[in-house]
């Protein structure tokens, strides 16, 4: 027997209960994520001494102290002449949700299914899903910074904020970090990987 025909002999094995059971617990969690703040930044100054807070949500943003926090971002992004926050130019809040409801399908799909096949096919959309939606939050944030109008009162070079960690951008700390839907997003990962592994020990026992 050749590699690819035990390759896909193997993808079309069925898989346990271990991996369905994981593979339904993945698709509950991509729903409670939804409803889960997935960033955050805050920005410190001498004038805020309480930090501007920003939570990223996959469909919404969300400004801290009732919403006043993206108030004052926007106020102080037109005096450098950056592009202000509206949910309207995220272009992701359309798409993020439904891509979070057609993965949740795909899973509930290779449990019914139940061979490796599928649920290789699972674990690889989840994967560029995530690398997707990392580089996508990293474009954004390099276009906010570097897109500064010439005519904007305080003159500024350009610059990226932070995606993850600390950095100091004028009179500004600036703080990012993941929230707790990311870190539901990375249980998700580990999930489907278990539900490989699981997948893979399953094959060398029917082997033995």
């Amino acid at each position: 027997m050749t590699v690819y025909e035990k390759s896909a002999r193997f993808l079309h094995q069925p898989v346990g209960g271990g991996p369905r059971a994981l593979l339904a617990l993945a698709a509950v969690l991509l729903a409670v994520a939804v409803m889960l703040p997935l960033w955050n930044l805050t920005m410190f100054a001498p004038q805020y001494g309480h930090g501007l807070r920003l939570d990223i949500f996959s469909h919404t943003l969300v400004g801290g102290n009732g919403g006043q926090d993206i108030k004052e971002i926007n106020l102080l992004n037109h005096y450098i002449g950056m592009h202000s926050l509206s949910v309207e130019d995220f272009t992701e809040f359309k798409w993020m949700p439904f891509a979070f409801g057609a993965l949740a399908l795909v899973f509930l799909r290779a449990i019914v299914l139940g061979t490796v096949k599928e649920l290789t096919d699972s674990v690889v959309l989840f994967l560029y899903f995530g690398a997707f939606s990392l580089w996508s939050f990293g474009y954004k944030l390099y276009r906010y910074g570097h897109d500064l109008s010439p005519e904007a009162p305080v003159k500024v070079a350009p610059f990226s904020p932070p995606m993850f960690g600390y950095q100091k951008i004028a009179n500004f700390e600036v703080y990012s970090y993941p929230r707790a839907g990311t870190y539901v997003l990375a249980v998700v990962t580990l999930a489907l990987l278990a539900a490989v592994w699981l997948a893979w020990r399953q094959r060398n026992r029917k082997l033995a």
